[in-house]
């Protein structure tokens, strides 16, 4: 019960300040500089677990303030701490009020299984191609058996092809407004396809079964 109230109270901190104070925080993104760096983490830590700036919007304007490299990294970094804070507090925060109602739903112990087995290709796979958002990868995984480090090393290689594109992005928007607005629509094309085409295959599967 402990645990369970602590975790709460973190979540409520981490959503009030996201909620409150996201215009503050990103005009301080946008300035530039040593302390914006921090706050830029900080701001996308917070958007891992309450969207209150759309990613693409926020890594975009970070890599437009920082350069590519300079902004994928700072990115990444806040992205990972996010994740990895989200991941922690559904293992230690919430696992046994979760896994009493995880017990309802045998297909959902079915993933547990098959994360348990296939662990590393299943994150990287999530990560890259978000067939399942983020949020719901990072609650199943942590209340699963996957290992911290496992899923730390997934994540991280998984996150980076993304991150890396939307900071070219951002930081291209200013030289170039329509090259930078079509690398990102034909990314989230690709990543349509690609989507379309494994909910075609399960449903042309379930058709022949």
């Amino acid at each position: 019960m402990g645990k369970r109230t602590i975790s709460i109270g973190i979540l409520l901190v981490i959503i009030t300040i996201g909620f409150f104070q996201k215009d503050e925080l990103l005009h301080l993104v946008k300035q530039g500089g040593t302390i914006s760096i921090f706050i830029s983490m900080l701001l996308v830590a917070i958007c891992v677990f309450f969207p209150v700036i759309p990613f693409p919007v926020l890594a975009g304007t970070i890599g437009a303030a920082f350069g590519t490299t300079q902004g994928m990294i700072v990115s990444l970094t806040g992205a990972i701490a996010g994740t990895m804070a989200f991941f922690f507090l559904s293992r230690y925060g919430f696992r046994d009020y979760a896994q009493q109602k995880l017990m309802h739903y045998p297909k959902v112990l079915e993933y547990d299984e098959f994360l348990k087995k296939n662990s590393f290709v299943a994150i990287l796979t999530c990560r890259l191609i978000p067939i399942i958002p983020a949020p719901v990868v990072n609650i199943i995984c942590g209340l699963s058996h996957v290992n911290w480090l496992t899923f730390f090393t997934a994540s991280l290689i998984g996150k980076i092809p993304n991150i890396l594109l939307l900071s070219y992005a951002g930081a291209s928007f200013s030289n170039n407004k329509l090259y930078s607005v079509g690398i990102y629509i034909a990314y989230i094309f690709i990543i349509f396809l690609i989507n379309f085409f494994i909910i075609y295959r399960k449903q042309a599967k379930k058709s022949l079964d």
